[in-house]
């Protein structure tokens, strides 16, 4: 389990913290963690992932300084190389493999999304459950049907 799901049931998983990239390396974020992997914990997450955005927020405030919001690449890719990257998403770990193709346009993406990897935890959440509460339950997983987290 990754993202919110995983860190309400424990899980001290977070790719911002983990495998910094952008500012997070010099803000790093305070991951939280509950232990019961129900609903109510999967809710504080979701809650205190709003407070800690709202911390991270006024400190890029007081800290940013001006400069270019887009640059030119330096380097065209060679026809075939690839390349990997992850970023934290609000639903969880979105990982992406890119291929280069000719003028290092891009000839083959893959995109991995935090849906996929957590759908098949619903099937224990659930256990021990009534009927009424799976509705409960799958929203506060907060899944995409179509892989659409992105």
């Amino acid at each position: 389990m990754i993202g919110v799901v995983g860190r309400a049931s424990g899980v001290d998983q977070d790719i911002r913290r983990d495998h910094p990239f952008a500012a997070y390396g010099e803000l790093p974020p305070q991951t939280v963690l509950y232990r019961y992997g129900d609903v109510r914990a999967r809710m504080r997450v979701r809650l205190d992932e709003i407070h800690e955005s709202i911390r991270l927020i006024r400190e890029i405030k007081q800290g940013i300084t001006q400069g270019p919001v887009l640059t030119r690449p330096t380097v065209v890719p060679a026809p075939g190389t690839w390349a990997f990257s992850a970023v934290e998403g609000w639903r969880g770990e979105i990982f992406y493999v890119v291929m280069a193709g000719e003028q290092g346009k891009i000839h083959r993406c893959k995109v991995r999304d935090p849906s996929f990897v957590n759908w098949p935890a619903i099937q224990w959440a659930v256990l021990g459950n009534i009927i009424p509460d799976f509705p409960l339950i799958n929203k506060s997983f907060n899944l995409s049907y179509a892989g659409n987290d992105l």
